[in-house]
């Protein structure tokens, strides 16, 4: 059960770090506020109306009593009351009271007349909404009724919206003073993890500067730590990968002029082979752990990328369905490089290929079907490992040293993407592709 409370209460709050301290804020001033006006209202305003009322109400009934007497003279008394109470009442005869039940049951002001009216008198009624400033009341007497003016003033207390003004007012200046606040405590963690989105998908970062709390600055400096080390250890991998490079050429070189002076040509055909299958390895390595090369990320069209890539195989079996003016921020020749390597797969083991491209949420997918023989499904994760060769269904080929689909994945991943492989709709092998933009 409390599991079941947590989870409700989890999907009602909000899920940004502002809004929550916003609520963390907001919530007891609002729920103060809201206890405040209720012990008002209850205990003093209302309370403060109803004695009010009841006063009013006192003193009309007095009236008609004194009214009733003959040892006085009725216009006498009209005029008197009328001059003492600042009520205006006059004697209507020969007419019914009205039959229209003007009363709001939502008016404290309406429901508080109302009671003390019925405790006093059988038949009356009251409009409380036609005059902004007074209260049209008529009381039934005799074979017609007694029509009051009552000034509103002498059953409400007009405290109430000067309280309101005054509860409300500080209220919402606490509440924009902590959202100026709150802004400038979570801009900090904003920029830090737009930092280190940036980073994580390839991009260049500019100096990051920590700023905020003591706690938020300590996490930025860690983070521009990291980073720095991590770009460090990229930099020693290329120039490392750039000396096995020129080493490993020389000796190769070598090898080759070499086997062009052995007489059995069956061996140095052979021989031959090996040698450049060993430089097309090195080749691929070497362009595997530089696949996060010093190209800029910029904003460019993926649907005519796409198109550019398709147009350029000239194949009536690749059908494509592209959806139009797509913009995607990374890059570009990386990108480029990754679908032709999906392409050149299906065109290699398959005849037939379907792409397709289209929007997702926040992120754009682009779906590679073909009809070739597909890959079991317990190596789907095993064939983006570098150097790793299936010998089945694609078969193994001397053409492909294994390191296609590994760097293939490791620019979705650098791009912030995900791959993942599925059973075509066309019998074969689906590659989807998700990039964020």
């Amino acid at each position: 059960m409390s599991y079941g409370l947590n989870k409700i209460l989890k999907n009602i709050l909000p899920k940004q770090l502002f809004y929550r301290a916003l609520l963390i804020v907001a919530a007891p001033i609002i729920i103060l506020q809201i206890t405040i006006s209720i012990v008002f209202f209850d205990s003093l305003w209302i309370k403060t109306n109803k004695g009010m009322t009841r006063a009013l109400i006192g003193e009309i009934k007095f009236f008609i009593e004194a009214y009733d007497n003959e040892q006085y003279n009725k216009d006498s008394l009209t005029k008197l009351f009328s001059d003492t109470q600042n009520i205006k009442a006059f004697y209507v005869p020969h007419k019914i009271l009205p039959k229209d039940n003007l009363e709001r049951w939502f008016s404290p002001m309406d429901r508080t007349l109302r009671r003390e009216l019925k405790s006093k008198f059988s038949k009356y009624w009251f409009d409380t909404t036609s005059f902004k400033e007074t209260i049209d009341l008529k009381i039934k007497y005799l074979n017609g009724y007694f029509q009051f003016e009552v000034p509103k003033s002498r059953v409400t207390n007009s405290s109430a919206r000067t309280f309101a003004l005054w509860i409300t007012l500080p209220a919402f200046l606490l509440i924009t003073i902590s959202l100026i606040f709150l802004k400038n405590q979570t801009r900090p963690i904003i920029n830090l993890a737009r930092a280190s989105e940036k980073f994580g998908r390839g991009e260049d970062v500019s100096e990051y500067r920590p700023s905020g709390a003591l706690e938020i600055r300590q996490a930025g400096y860690e983070f521009e730590r990291m980073r720095k080390r991590i770009i460090r250890h990229l930099n020693q991998r290329s120039e490392m990968l750039s000396g096995i490079s020129h080493d490993l050429r020389t000796p190769l070189t070598r090898i080759k002029l070499q086997l062009t002076f052995i007489k059995d040509k069956d061996l140095s055909n052979k021989l031959s082979e090996d040698v450049i299958e060993m430089e097309k390895m090195l080749n691929e390595y070497l362009q595997f752990s530089r696949n996060r090369s010093n190209e800029k990320g910029i904003k460019f069209n993926l649907s005519t990328l796409l198109s550019e890539i398709i147009k350029k195989y000239e194949n009536n079996n690749i059908h494509s369905e592209l959806t139009s003016n797509i913009n995607l921020f990374g890059k570009k020749n990386l990108i480029k490089r990754c679908i032709t390597n999906f392409i050149d797969n299906a065109l290699k083991y398959g005849k037939k290929i379907s792409i397709k491209l289209k929007n997702s949420n926040n992120n754009v997918i682009i779906l590679i079907d073909d009809d070739g023989p597909g890959i079991p499904k317990d190596e789907y994760e095993n064939v983006f490992k570098p150097f790793y060769k299936i010998d089945k269904s694609r078969g193994v080929t001397k053409s492909s040293v294994g390191l296609g689909m590994s760097i293939a994945s490791d620019i979705i991943q650098s791009h912030g993407g995900n791959i993942k492989l599925d059973k075509s709709k066309l019998n074969g092998l689906q590659v989807r592709i998700a990039l964020p933009f």
